[in-house]
Order: C-alpha cells, then structure tokens, then sequence
C-alpha cells in the first residue's frame, strides 16, 4: 500500500490570535504536523499541501455562506491575503505537491484525486483545519474514492462551535467518521505505524 499525507489549510487564518477561525492549540497542532511531514518525507511518501483560497471578487464562492443566513459580502480565505498564507511555524514545502481549493473537500474541483492515482496512493492520511470541515469533509470524499482513510485527530485543529470546543468537536468527528469512514489515530500512533494492519 501506497500512503500520501495531506497536509490541510495550515494556514494564518487559524493561528492568528485576532482571526475570527483562531484554533487556541494551533502551534502544538503544527508541531504534530511537523512531525507526520518529516515521517512521510523520510520514508520518500508522497507529501501534499492544500491552502484554501478563493478569488478576490468571490465568484469562486459557491454556495459556502448559505449556511450564515444572509450575506453581508465578506469572507475569508481572500486571495493576496496574509491569512491565506502557510503558518509561520509549518515546514516548507520541498518539492512537496501544492494544490489550491475553493471548497471544503481536497478533492473538490482540484487535480488531487488525478495526482494520486497517477502516483499509486491508496491509503490517504488526513491532517490539517478544521478538524470538522475541510479535514472531516476530505476524509468523507476520499473515502467515497476508495481510498484508505487514516485520519490524525491530534494533528487536526479547530476552534470548536457555538456549544463545543476543541476537544469536544475532536471526540464528535472521531466518533463519526470512525463508525466507516476512517481509521482515527493520534500522531504518535501513526508514527509507530508502518503499514495499515
């Protein structure tokens, strides 16, 4: 089997202290991710980086605020924004595959799901922001692939909802995505794991 990390919109938007999106654990959260970049790279595994990011006039936007009730014309994620740029603390990438989405999902209208193929990839390991929409939302999409999911919960980050924080929002998507989407580990697991079992 053939793994490739992906590396989920690590960026400023989630770890800037005046960000709306700030994930207060966001610097322990990259340190994880670090550390499954430095895995992967190691053993010569596929690394992708996916940011998100729409167009400065939003006509990429789709249907992502019709949740909010109505809009008053703003959003994140605007591109030529510092709050679309990787976070300070994230390892580079190297000759790594970098992709840009406009949707939740990594695979949404991106040439991720044609990349990996062409590499061979079966099994894909999720980590990034937010651990209940773009991570959750890969995860589902990958699955619907028939690829392999492994999902790195501690190296996911979110800062919560209206009634949940951090922890709680984790311990939900884990306990859903667990049921038959993915297999949920912690970083340390996934380092001490060689080949799926």
């Amino acid at each position: 089997m053939k793994k490739a990390l992906l590396v989920i919109d690590v960026q400023k938007v989630y770890t800037s202290p005046s960000s709306e999106l700030f994930c207060p654990d966001s610097a322990a959260t990259i340190m994880r991710i670090n550390s499954l970049i430095e895995k992967f790279r190691a053993a010569g595994e596929p690394v992708v980086y996916v940011r998100h990011v729409h167009k400065t006039d939003g006509s990429d936007l789709g249907r992502m605020f019709d949740f909010s009730g109505e809009w008053d014309g703003t959003f994140n994620f605007k591109e030529g924004t510092e709050e679309v740029e990787y976070a300070d603390h994230l390892l580079s990438p190297k000759g790594d595959i970098e992709l840009t989405k406009s949707r939740y999902s990594s695979f949404a209208n991106t040439p991720l799901h044609e990349k990996l193929v062409k590499l061979g990839v079966d099994t894909v390991v999720v980590c990034g922001f937010m651990t209940n929409f773009c991570c959750d939302c890969t995860a589902r999409h990958a699955h619907d692939l028939d690829y392999y999911v492994d999902f790195v919960l501690d190296a996911t980050g979110t800062p919560g909802t209206r009634t949940m924080n951090e922890e709680a929002v984790r311990k939900a998507v884990s306990d859903f995505i667990s049921a038959g989407i993915a297999r949920v580990l912690n970083t340390e697991e996934l380092l001490g794991i060689a080949t799926r079992a």
